[in-house]
Parts: C-alpha cells; structure tokens; sequence
C-alpha cells in the first residue's frame, strides 16, 4: 500500500517496533522521529496526546495524528487519503 506517515517513536518502544514490522510487510512508506532525541518532536506529541508523551504517535499528510493505532487503522487512514 502506498502512502507515508511520520512515526513518533522511542527506541525501545515495543509497540512501535511492532508497528514498524506491520508498516514494513504492508509496504508503507514511513519516517521515524525520536522523541528522545528531538525535543520539537516530543512538544509536537505532548500536543497531540494531552501533555503526555505517548508512542507510538502516527502523522499523516494531511497533519492530522494518531497514537498507537492498529495496522487497520492506519490502512482505512491511508485508502481515505488517496481516495481525496
């Protein structure tokens, strides 16, 4: 599937490293941004999650967000886009 998002991660995030396995067999391009190592990174989660700094937090295109969603989320997220 074709599309890309930015992921907001942590390195030893296992929902994340889960998420980039299932992006990986789904062929969905991705750019990963450490929130540890980016302070504007973590303020812009912070932004999208109440305060708190949760990860997985998916970025789409269109500047809308997403924390933690499944594969089938991001999929249905993804075909909407396209289909705009």
């Amino acid at each position: 599937m074709s599309g890309s998002v930015t992921m907001y991660s942590t390195p030893w995030c296992g929902y994340c490293r889960r998420l980039k396995s299932q992006f990986d067999r789904e062929q969905i391009d991705y750019t990963v941004v450490d929130i540890e190592q980016d302070p504007s990174a973590a303020e812009y989660v912070m932004s999208v999650n109440g305060g708190n700094q949760t990860v997985p937090t998916i970025q789409y295109a269109d500047g809308t967000a997403m924390t933690n969603p499944t594969i089938v989320q991001v999929r249905d997220k993804l075909a909407t886009l396209a289909a705009a």
